[in-house]
């Protein structure tokens, strides 16, 4: 039976050697609630790091059955580990570079090794419990290579991966010299999240720009299946929040805290010690706010939690030291016997005292310079039981996505965030309910179960379109079954595209030559068979590429025929006006002068505009420009516009490679037929096709072909073997 594993780098609990034995506490995290529901049924297995280095092989062995009781298994890091992959690679640099603190990235070749050699670790871990049918679900930046690792290893299993930071931009993922392989290894994966739309434009474009992997609509067309990215932004266990702070002893904490700190307003701040959360602007916009409002001396005060985090890293030190000056400085210079500025934790606090901070202050100030998610605002909103209080939130958490009945801020901007504060200090009543009370309501709708549950669906819809192509795909049975029908055939026929079939594609059209190997397999082709090249390339190119074989060629789509044998040259197969072309060529033309790179190819019942050696990004945006304003234009002139692969042409409707792939077989019986072919202006042919016919194409887009096959090698080698 087919079981659930879920890995992380850190398993859902903490492991303390306390007097002489392990203790296992269990994590509070959103995310180890929410896949509570998965990891905890069935076979089902968490698999992650522990959080201590263990050497000892016997205390490892007594780890591994005391996990085992709690439905985990952990992957054993050795210090080194821990320093040169968690501490270094993904904390030095994939953490920075994906915040956009470029400043702080670290370009280590030795801490690449070892984050590959601890993804393979992670992977060996994996596959010891892991079977063909398995879902495998990978989370964060820790384990970027690891989709790809089990791809390899189980071909056929169910592989996602989500990302719980943000994904940055193209011009800074570049940035990392070791960018490709961290994206292939994410496309290892079947279904790839994000929690914002944003990321997965940013993820889409940089693999295209990087990888050369081309996507439409989410899905990533890989080597031989597609990938869904799409975006899913996590929720919280709502119902835990709102029943914690209605509790009896969440209210007695409050009651305490309040005796302390009177009547005043209180703003509460929750962040892990860490750059991105912005901490010291926020200080300085709160030191400047009291500046400016002397009435509220004495009336409000700041709750500022942070978190121990990475405190051995120096920058992190450096953060801390700042954040304590500031601190300092702004209580020195206002605090009085009966109030304090700010009351400043650096630690924890238990699920119940955090519940009493979020349910008894007015004022959550969420501002992260750049956070994936961020669930501390939406903890806040679920706490607020009696739908007071306001939330400021910063407009590069991917939360502010979701929370538009926040006061949004620009966390670069101090003066608006003190013009936030004030507002929101003296925000009344009823705005601050009906803004909360809609906030809650979307909270209770997509919460972490309804994640995981969107997520898991979309996983399943993913494998089902999967199985849709595979269904379809050229295998070796397949191959068998051509192979011998085209042995046994009288008369066969075979109609090849050229460009993105028989060939790849090249940045010069005219380079893309046919080479000895080709010219072997069309000619042994010829031998046995009637071989039609049926292209979009223009007569003169055609001819002379394939001078001196026995075969037929369609060329331009359908404009143009040349038949083996024939003493005379090539025939004008459809006639047609041709007054359209200048009104178009100056439209393309206007294109080309703004896209560096673009040409202009002019056939003789077509404009071709090719963007091939233009800008990644660029020549697809330029592309969908210029497609809207052929669109227009075409409608006055009866023309068509086609989509090809880094080409879009202009011509006749009338003018296909359907059309004339039926005449030229009208007034023949054949009792085997092929087509190949690899982009749009081949479904025509494939439409044309006999129903006995074996019409494949190349790739794995959605088509009108009976079959889909992977690549240009793949062909040939289907080829070769008809000829053996």
């Amino acid at each position: 039976m087919s079981k659930t594993i879920i890995v992380s780098n850190r398993l859902p609990i903490s492991l303390r050697h306390r007097n002489g034995r392990f203790e296992f506490k269990p994590s509070a995290g959103g995310l180890a609630t929410g896949l509570g529901s998965i990891y905890k049924t069935g076979e089902n297995i968490w698999i992650g790091w522990p959080g201590n280095t263990v050497e000892d092989p016997e205390h490892r062995a007594e780890i591994i059955l005391e996990l085992n009781e709690l439905k985990m298994a952990p992957v054993f890091l050795t210090k080194d580990d821990v320093e040169q992959f968690y501490e270094g690679f993904s904390n030095e640099t994939l953490w920075p570079a994906f915040h956009y603190f470029t400043q702080y990235m670290v370009y280590n070749p030795e801490h690449w090794e070892a984050y590959v050699r601890v993804n393979r670790k992670f992977c060996d871990a994996i596959l010891k419990k892991a079977g063909p049918d398995d879902t495998i679900w990978v989370h964060d930046y820790q384990l970027l290579l690891l989709p790809q690792m089990l791809r390899e290893a189980l071909p056929d299993a169910t592989i996602a991966f989500f990302q719980h930071i943000p994904f940055p931009s193209y011009e800074i993922i570049r940035m990392i010299p070791w960018r490709k392989e961290l994206l292939e290894g994410m496309i290892g994966a079947d279904l790839i999240g994000f929690h914002t739309y944003d990321d997965m434009r940013h993820f889409l474009s940089a693999v295209g720009r990087i990888t050369g992997h081309s996507s439409e609509s989410g899905y990533i067309q890989a080597e031989n299946r597609i990938v869904n990215v799409d975006s899913f932004p996590m929720g919280i266990d709502y119902d835990k929040f709102a029943k914690q702070a209605k509790s009896r002893k969440t209210q007695n904490i409050v009651k305490n805290f309040r005796q302390q700190v009177g009547d005043q307003k209180l703003i509460i701040t929750i962040d892990r010690l860490d750059y991105s959360k912005g901490i010291p602007k926020r200080i300085h916009a709160f030191h400047q706010l009291l500046k400016e409002k002397k009435d509220l001396h004495g009336n409000v005060s700041m709750i500022m939690i942070v978190v121990p985090s990475r405190d051995k890293v120096q920058s992190y030190r450096e953060l801390k030291e700042e954040i304590d000056l500031l601190v300092g400085r702004i209580n020195s210079e206002y605090s009085t016997l009966n109030w304090v500025p700010v009351h400043y934790f650096y630690r924890s606090f238990p699920f119940e005292e955090l519940s009493a901070f979020y349910s008894m202050s007015d004022i959550a100030l969420v501002t992260p310079l750049r956070d994936g998610m961020n669930l501390v605002c939406k903890e806040f909103v679920a706490s607020k039981t009696d739908q007071t209080g306001v939330l400021i939130l910063s407009e590069m958490a991917g939360a502010s996505k979701e929370l538009q009945d926040a006061i949004l801020v620009n966390p670069n901007d101090q003066q608006a965030i003190i013009d936030s504060i004030y507002n929101a200090l003296t925000m009344k009543p009823e705005e601050q309910k009906q803004r909360i009370t809609t906030m809650q309501e979307s909270l209770k709708r997509y919460d972490v179960f309804q994640w995981v549950k969107v997520f898991m669906d979309r996983l399943d819809h993913v494998k089902s379109k999967q199985a849709e192509l595979n269904s379809k795909d050229v295998d070796a049975k397949i191959i068998s079954e051509i192979q011998a029908k085209f042995k046994s055939a009288k008369k066969p026929i075979l109609f090849l595209d050229y460009d993105g079939t028989l060939t790849g594609f090249t940045s010069n059209p005219q380079d893309a030559v046919p080479d000895n190997e080709l010219k072997s397999i069309v000619k042994g082709l010829s031998e046995k068979s009637q071989v039609v090249i049926i292209s979009g390339r223009d007569k003169d190119t055609l001819g002379r590429w394939f001078k001196g074989q026995q075969i037929d060629m369609i060329a331009e789509h359908g404009v143009w025929v040349k038949m083996k044998g024939s003493k005379d040259d090539w025939e004008l197969y459809a006639d047609a006006d041709d007054s359209w072309k200048e009104d178009i060529r100056t439209a393309m033309e206007y294109y080309v002068l703004r896209t560096p790179g673009a040409f202009i190819e002019e056939k003789h019942h077509s404009l071709v505009w090719h963007y091939r050696k233009v800008e990644s990004g660029l020549g697809d945006l330029r592309m969908r420009e210029l497609f809207s304003h052929l669109k227009y234009m075409a409608r006055g002139h009866n023309l068509q516009v086609l989509e090809g692969n880094m080409v879009l042409e202009i011509k006749r409707p009338d003018i296909n490679k359907g059309r004339a792939a039926t005449a030229l077989m009208k007034g023949h019986e054949y009792d085997f037929v092929l087509a190949i072919g690899d982009d749009w202006t081949d479904e025509d042919t494939f439409k044309a096709m006999p129903k006995n016919a074996y019409s494949i194409r190349v790739g794995y887009a959605y088509t009108q072909a009976n079959y889909n096959i992977k690549s240009v090698s793949q062909v040939r080698n289907l080829l070769t073997k008809m000829i053996q």
